[in-house]
């Protein structure tokens, strides 16, 4: 395999633009999938993205726009996945070119809804690929923070040590610091949590509850989602308290660029799912997480009553106030 060699970008969000930034700056020639041809256009024209993070310029000479996904990985060596979980298999299901001898990578915050695994757990039997083939890069990273070139610390996660290393050095540079894990599934599942926990969070401050009840509330993810893990994917080494797992819960979860935090937000004044949903015009991952986890946990009974409570808010459609009410009592 070249790391990186040739780049495909799969995915036109505001995640996928923040990444495409890192890759042209760090020197790799992209394709860029959008199935969008207007939007294809005028980003040729204007040299940004027309609807996301329009302040990233990019030397479009240097990128291969298209509309066809298997054109993208057929000419790629590194091919990173980066549209919303809920759209992965809508585009996987298109592609038919072969992923031999290519590093396939997922920036996908999200799960496989249906089939309650994670992102590469399913681009791995989808596409057959091997271990050292597959790789998650994660980490406290909001797109827009990463287009104004803030500090952003980000981790690869990979089975491989050496390829996770070649990565992790390409992705990194003045304003991106990386580093390595061999923790895969973990990471990914940290992701979907620390969504579900800033819908949470939103809720609550939609509620009008105060500072210390979040603290109370941030505290409590942060056990909870360490005792999920632990269950699902036993790593003796793992430290919850990395920036992978708590430093990404933390900035979801307090961060005006959060989605997932407006989400629960706006739920928690009063909207229901559907008008919050409706007037974001994104995609929130904790939605859909939020179901996942809770069947998923039918197998393993893991005590993650925090969960269980946006579940019930947003799938049973119970009252904030009174499951809020509720979960403040068995919190600690």
């Amino acid at each position: 395999m070249i790391i990186p060699g040739r780049v495909a970008i799969l995915g036109s969000g505001s995640w996928a633009t923040a990444v495409a930034k890192i890759v042209q700056q760090n020197g790799a020639d992209m394709y860029w999938y959008m199935r969008n041809a207007d939007r294809i256009e005028q980003f040729k024209t204007f040299g940004h993205n027309p609807a996301y993070l329009s302040s990233v310029r990019f030397d479009v000479s240097r990128i291969n726009f298209t509309t066809d996904i298997n054109e993208a990985v057929r000419h790629s060596d590194m091919v990173i996945f980066a549209m919303p979980s809920p759209y992965l298999k809508m585009h996987a299901e298109k592609i038919e070119a072969s992923f031999r001898n290519k590093v396939v990578i997922s920036v996908i915050k999200g799960i496989v809804a249906d089939d309650n695994i994670t992102i590469t757990e399913y681009l791995k039997s989808k596409f057959r690929l091997e271990d050292y083939q597959v790789a998650t890069l994660s980490g406290p990273s909001h797109a827009e923070e990463v287009a104004y070139e803030r500090l952003t610390y980000l981790t690869v996660g990979c089975k491989d040590d050496d390829i996770a290393e070649e990565l992790a050095d390409f992705f990194g540079n003045y304003y991106v610091h990386t580093t390595t894990s061999q923790d895969i599934i973990g990471i990914q599942y940290a992701g979907v949590l620390k969504n579900i926990y800033a819908i949470a969070s939103g809720i609550i401050g939609g509620l009008k509850y105060g500072d210390n009840f979040h603290a109370v509330l941030t505290a409590n993810a942060i056990r909870e989602m360490n005792n999920f893990i632990s269950k699902l994917a036993p790593m003796p080494d793992r430290q919850i308290v990395e920036s992978v797992y708590t430093g990404d819960l933390l900035v979801t979860s307090y961060s005006k660029f959060s989605r997932n935090h407006l989400f629960g937000t706006m739920i928690g004044k009063g909207y229901s799912v559907k008008t919050a949903q409706l007037e974001m015009e994104m995609v929130a991952e904790g939605y859909y997480g939020t179901k996942c986890i809770k069947e998923i946990n039918q197998k393993y009974g893991v005590s993650i009553p925090i969960v269980d409570c946006v579940y019930n808010i947003l799938y049973k459609r119970m009252s904030p106030f009174v499951e809020i009410k509720l979960l403040s009592d068995l919190l600690r």
